[in-house]
């Protein structure tokens, strides 16, 4: 396979595991790199799939390169990858955490009927979690006063989404040293989150039109995104809708305490939807 004809995003951290028929297209989430869905990929690629992982535009970089994109930016990045994987791959999953689980949904309503399944992570609609300033939802507002959203700026804050103490404690050392093609950058703008929350608006209004069915994964004990947004989800999606909650990791949940069952569930969720219909009852009886 020539992965080079597949367009992968900016630099060299996007990347592309296994080799089988059905395709897995991951997004990552807003401010983070394609490293956080690399234990997810592995797990699929395992299970048969070939999985992409395309690195969104200004990401990777320094908080200038992020703020110099916007939301049609990210997602004109992840539409060439998505074209070049439906050239070569008949049946092609669409999923990603945090925002890259929205983004899914837009892939989807933009291609409607080419996407087989949405494999939705931490979906954030909202920053609503436990760590979450209790009037950030004030924020919105803000950021229609005049010259508002450059007075905003955002920086993470432990746990970090992550429940597992070793690893956190890791990824907080490589943010603070500036690894951010690693773990990601420790400050996010107003001008960024300015553009999620555009983003968010678009794709609400079309979540009811998007027939494809979703594997919705939420932590109860999510510090960024509470359940709230797999709730939304699960209630206003137009296609059928599985809600798995988790209950021992943060928001993080590809990296975190749980990420084989994060594997497991997305693994049987594409083979399912995979397969022909006598092959799916068969597979019903056999569970």
């Amino acid at each position: 396979m020539n992965e080079t004809e597949i367009d992968l995003g900016e630099g060299s951290t996007g990347f592309v595991l296994g080799s089988g028929e059905v395709a897995v297209l991951l997004i990552h989430g807003l401010t983070g790199t394609p490293t956080e869905l690399r234990r997810v990929a592995i797990g699929l690629a395992k299970s048969g799939c070939t999985v992409y992982v395309p690195t969104l535009a200004g990401h990777c970089g320094d908080n200038a390169d992020l703020q110099a994109t916007g939301w049609q930016d990210w997602y004109e990045g992840v539409r060439k990858t998505f074209v070049g994987i439906r050239q070569r791959h008949e049946q092609v999953f669409v999923g990603g955490l945090s925002m890259g689980a929205v983004m899914s949904m837009y892939v989807a309503s933009e291609h409607p009927g080419q996407v087989a399944g949405l494999l939705m992570y931490s979906t954030t609609l909202r920053y609503d979690g436990w760590s979450i300033h209790k009037l950030a939802f004030l924020t919105p507002l803000l950021m229609k006063i005049p010259f508002g959203v450059h007075i905003c700026s955002f920086e993470e804050k432990p746990p970090y989404g992550i429940k597992n103490e070793r690893l956190r404690a890791i990824v907080e050392r490589q943010m603070k040293d500036g690894e951010s093609s690693n773990a990601g950058l420790l400050t996010m703008e107003g001008v960024t989150v300015r553009e999620l929350h555009r983003m968010n608006a678009v794709v609400k209004k079309r979540m009811p039109s998007i027939k494809t069915p979703a594997l919705v994964l939420h932590s109860i004990e999510d510090d960024i995104t509470s359940r709230w947004n797999a709730d939304y989800v699960e209630r206003h999606l137009g296609g059928p809708v599985t809600k798995i909650l988790l209950d021992n990791c943060y928001h993080m949940i590809t990296v975190d305490l749980e990420y084989r069952r994060v594997v497991d569930l997305s693994a049987d969720f594409v083979q399912q939807l995979s397969m022909k219909p006598g092959e799916r009852e068969e597979y019903r009886q056999l569970a």
